[in-house]
């Protein structure tokens, strides 16, 4: 276990977050970062990278999520021995969440559908999840019951859109989302609306102030939770438990069968030009 800092006053507020795209194309990496800037606290640096090679530029198939679990483990473990405090595994499908807090110690990992259903169960009573495809909705599904918030589910609502549609027509993007989420809150009964894909960012604030519920956006939901985790690592030793579930694989056997791979593709949310 990690041990706490005695004297808060001497804890930095400073964080160091890696997100992680699992696609094998950085088209996301600069505009994720842009939108980062104004997410985050003051004193916490995020860095967005992307899977180096040949490979889907989406992971709504499992058989492409299957291709880039072993780069994804392996970024993760670079991220630790570099002395990242967190790291997002920037897909809504949470993929190799669980994994990925096997093997590692110090820093703590987070998904954006576990992030956004803890927020949703604290803002409201009942959620509706805006998802591209009906394909998604069964492995999302699964996410929600591991999450014991099924009973609290309004809806499911879709877009009719893939993960590379959102952000090449971003008013037509809006205008559906506008569309589910008004229909999620007037007929479903839902009082919190989580956007279901990280794909979906840069869109929350404006459906938010039209449909008045809290709309939580894939992006935002696990930085913030991230910096909340950094946080009660450092005050108080709160981090994974390797007592049941995320107990892990030994430090040779994560050397031998997880080295850490650096990143090529890489943008920095402090140097993206403003």
């Amino acid at each position: 276990m990690i041990t706490p800092t005695d004297n808060l006053d001497d804890l930095s507020e400073n964080a160091r977050i890696l997100w992680i795209n699992p696609l094998y194309t950085d088209v996301y990496n600069r505009a994720m970062a842009d939108s980062f800037r104004q997410i985050v606290r003051p004193g916490t640096e995020v860095d967005v990278v992307s899977l180096d090679g040949e490979g889907p530029s989406h992971v709504e198939y499992n058989a492409f999520e299957a291709l880039m679990l072993p780069q994804l483990l392996r970024t993760v473990r670079w991220a630790e021995e570099e002395g990242y405090d967190a790291a997002v595994v920037g897909c809504f499908y949470d993929p190799a969440l669980r994994a990925a807090r096997e093997i590692t110690d110090r820093m703590v990992v987070v998904g954006p559908a576990h992030s956004a259903l803890s927020i949703a169960g604290s803002l409201g009573e009942r959620f509706s999840i805006l998802v591209g495809r009906k394909k998604w909705i069964p492995e999302m599904a699964e996410n929600v019951h591991r999450c014991g918030a099924s009973e609290r589910l309004a809806s499911w609502r879709v877009l009719e859109m893939g993960v590379d549609d959102f952000q090449e027509n971003p008013a037509l993007t809006e205008k559906r989302i506008m569309t589910e989420a008004r229909k999620a809150v007037e007929q479903d009964g839902a009082d919190v609306v989580i956007l279901g894909c990280t794909a979906e960012f840069g869109f929350f604030r404006t459906v938010q102030e039209e449909i008045g519920v809290p709309v939580i956006d894939a992006t935002v939901a696990p930085l913030k939770h991230a910096e909340q985790l950094v946080d009660s690592v450092r005050r108080f030793g709160w981090t994974h438990s390797k007592r049941l579930g995320y107990d892990g694989p030994t430090a040779q056997e994560r050397q031998r069968f997880f080295p850490a791979l650096e990143p090529k593709h890489m943008v920095s949310m402090t140097t993206v030009s403003s």
